[in-house]
């Protein structure tokens, strides 16, 4: 049984065991489980220490003054000056924390992160320091937060296990969140991105988790207007659309998107609608599996809009907006990933000279009968004089053993 549903059968229990220090503590705010306190489960008993200048599947962003890139890597959180170099680690242990965005003054960092044994957001400190929980959340999901504008609330894709997100929105001094686009209910929506006006923000939506043998588009853009209550579809391409960014001035809009094989990024005036490609192929997006990190890693626009930085063919790259070639940001990560127990089972095996075969698999006789071809423990063996009457007779004496 999964600790926390554990925990929450025993808190079922409490009120009739002790009534008294129940009614005490339904009293004030220690009435809520604090879930960040849990923990997880698991304790490492290895460690993978290694040094690292490549990842895959690296989300970013750019702090607010365009000096600090903050990556996520192997399940803990890096920072690097944007001329690269040496990584700095934010965070460490068993849990995995991914996706990381800087608030708008630079000071701080949500994430999403495991550690309370449920995906949850967190926060911490822009030079590190102890990560706090912004949400305490069980049993569901929590996607690709991004800041608005004001530095004041996070708005996140949130859905249950099986999938179908929707943008909620989260006060960084806490509260329980307020669901801000709910859409069609089988719509799940990803990504959101805030320009410069707090009023719009964009996100991917599909209707569906995901299928078998999916057929594109499975994504489109869309834009939420805060002051309508609107909705409105922004792309209407065959290769979908996924993963939006807005840029500080407002001119650009940047996402990601199929064409033939290759996933790229395109590039759009938002003033004239006018698009390009302006980075492909990229990293491959994750449209037709259950995207469990969103479609596309998280990337970022310089403080200026003249470019990007985004990870992809395991490397950190600033990508121009006018054209110019994409610049490498080198890296150089310390990683000590920290490893549960092994899981080892021990099996009593034969040494003897001879071991008698209890079942065999997939036989095949000669072309001229006199051999028979078949698999056991894992190997492929030959025989001479072997009769289908002796392989029938071997799988019934295997059936009876099992039998028994």
């Amino acid at each position: 049984m999964h600790p926390t549903r554990l925990l929450h059968r025993i808190a079922l229990l409490v009120p009739l065991l002790f009534p008294a220090e129940a009614a005490q503590a339904a009293q004030g705010p220690a009435a809520t489980r604090d879930t960040s306190k849990q923990g997880l489960p698991l304790q490492p008993a290895r460690w993978a220490r290694f040094t690292t200048t490549k990842g895959t599947w690296v989300s970013l962003d750019l702090s607010p003054d365009g000096q600090i890139i903050v990556f996520d890597l192997l399940g803990d959180l890096y920072t690097i000056p944007i001329s690269g170099g040496p990584a700095t680690r934010l965070t460490s242990g068993i849990a995995h924390d991914m996706q990381p965005r800087f608030s708008p003054d630079g000071k701080q960092i949500v994430f999403v992160s495991d550690r309370s044994g449920d995906d949850n957001l967190w926060l911490i400190g822009a030079a590190g320091g102890e990560p706090r929980p912004l949400t305490t959340g069980e049993d569901v999901t929590y996607l690709s937060p991004e800041w608005t504008p004001d530095g004041n609330y996070v708005v996140v894709a949130k859905g249950t296990l099986t999938g179908l997100e929707k943008l909620w929105l989260y006060h960084v001094k806490g509260g329980r969140g307020l669901e801000m686009v709910g859409g069609a209910p089988g719509a799940r929506m990803m990504g959101p991105a805030f320009g410069p006006n707090p009023r719009y923000v964009w996100f991917a939506q599909r209707f569906g988790s995901w299928q078998y043998n999916a057929l594109l588009p499975q994504y489109q853009l869309y834009r939420y207007d805060r002051e309508r209550g609107t909705t409105a579809l922004m792309s209407n391409r065959y290769g979908s659309g996924f993963r939006p960014a807005i840029s500080p001035d407002g001119k650009w809009l940047t996402y990601g998107t199929r064409y033939n094989s290759e996933t790229g990024l395109r590039l759009r005036e938002l003033a004239s609608g006018e698009e390009r490609w302006l980075a492909y192929p990229v990293q491959r997006d994750d449209q037709e599996s259950r995207a469990t990190l969103d479609v596309l890693p998280g990337y970022s626009f310089t403080p200026d809009s003249r470019a990007i930085v985004i990870s992809y063919g395991g490397e950190i790259w600033r990508v121009p907006v006018d054209d110019g070639g994409a610049t490498r940001i080198s890296f150089e990560a310390p990683v000590s990933a920290d490893v549960g127990p092994e899981v080892r089972f021990r099996y009593r095996v034969d040494t003897t000279a001879l071991v008698t075969a209890r079942q065999i698999r997939n036989p095949v006789a000669s072309p001229d009968g006199k051999r028979i071809a078949f698999t056991a423990f894992d190997r492929l063996w030959t025989a001479d004089g072997l009769t289908w009457a002796d392989v029938v007779a071997t799988s019934a004496e295997a059936r009876a053993a099992l039998a028994v």
